[in-house]
């Protein structure tokens, strides 16, 4: 077994895929779509096609056969163009959710169209360190558009500056090419990186990447990615939980096992919250989950929350932590940001 924070870069179905490993163990997991469905970050130009008013959005054309799905359309007639970016994978056969903010993101910078300022990671807590990074952003970003702000990625922590320019003034140059071809024909105007480019842009800190063939199987991937398959996860001190997605959402339940000491419950429960995101992270699941936690009296569940909080803060994919509800389950809401384990695996 390797150790440290391998990237292996592979191929499945003949599509892109990256998995990155510590130290032997499966943190995360990202795969391209079957076929031409448009990949989150993917910008295109649409035509608004048909409102859906009991749903506050609208459909659109995105050319090629694709459709998208803007929320919150107000103002927008059919007819009209628009640039929208894609903002997550959308079910097989449904049109992918859009947003109409725009980012342009790269593995030290993100350009930010109509929000303007420039800001630093606020990871990157060493003054001289920022006060390096501010010079080189006004620098770089001295000729953008009006209205563009910029943001430097904690990857820039210690990076040459030659190398943080480039990556702006690449940047730059895709946001002004797409800003400004905003008229015509639904198209496909700057596609989303693939699993591999998206590895790089945001996986720091790696101290390996393996881009032979093969290598999911030489490095055990594949154990991995099978054993997602079973829906129980095992935790330690023997207990585990289960999630089950359904149509509707995604039923977390925990399970003590064979611990009946008066503290199984919250240690079965500690060790859920340590590790759900890497789960749903692996297995590609969003939307709305509900966890049944281990039963344990209320006042744990403070120490349960946070948890929970801290390690959904330190994961990469949106989530909204929404609380606890009369039965005592606890609700969250997660960005569909990976594949689901059904579409990763080969056919």
């Amino acid at each position: 077994m390797k150790k440290g924070r391998i990237v292996a870069i592979d191929r499945i179905d003949g599509r892109s895929a990256a998995a990155l490993l510590q130290d032997g163990k499966l943190q995360d997991l990202l795969v391209d779509p079957v076929g031409n469905r448009p990949r989150p970050g993917a910008i295109y130009r649409a035509k608004a096609t048909r409102p859906m008013k009991g749903q506050n959005g609208i459909i659109l054309d995105l050319g090629a056969g694709q459709k998208g799905f803007l929320k919150q359309a107000r103002g927008i007639a059919a007819g009209a163009t628009l640039l929208v970016q894609v903002s997550t994978h959308a079910e097989i056969g449904k049109a992918s959710p859009v947003v109409n903010k725009l980012l342009f993101k790269s593995r030290y910078a993100i350009v930010t169209p109509n929000a303007p300022g420039i800001n630093i990671a606020r990871s990157i807590r060493d003054e001289d360190e920022r006060l390096r990074l501010h010079e080189i952003a006004h620098d770089a970003f001295d000729d953008a558009p009006q209205g563009c702000g910029l943001i430097l990625r904690s990857a820039c922590d210690g990076t040459d500056e030659g190398d943080i320019y480039a990556n702006i003034a690449a940047m730059l140059q895709g946001a002004v090419a797409v800003l400004n071809d905003d008229a015509g024909a639904p198209e496909l105007l700057l596609d989303a990186p693939n699993a591999a480019e998206q590895a790089w842009a945001n996986w720091g800190d790696i101290d390996q990447v393996i881009d032979d063939e093969e290598c999911f199987e030489t490095l055990g991937v594949w154990d991995h990615i099978y054993a997602l398959q079973t829906p129980e996860c095992p935790l330690s001190g023997g207990a585990s939980m289960v999630i089950e997605p359904t149509r509707a959402l995604v039923a977390v339940d925990v399970n003590t096992g064979a611990d009946f000491s008066l503290s199984a419950g919250l240690k079965a429960n500690i060790a859920t919250a340590k590790d759900l995101p890497r789960q749903l992270r692996m297995r590609g699941l969003g939307g709305q989950i509900v966890i049944d936690f281990a039963p344990s009296p209320k006042a744990e569940r403070r120490t349960i929350e946070t948890q929970l909080r801290r390690a959904f803060k330190a994961d990469s994919i949106d989530t909204i932590l929404v609380g606890w509800t009369p039965l005592g389950h606890y609700e969250l809401q997660r960005k569909r940001e990976r594949l689901p384990l059904s579409e990763v695996l080969p056919t």
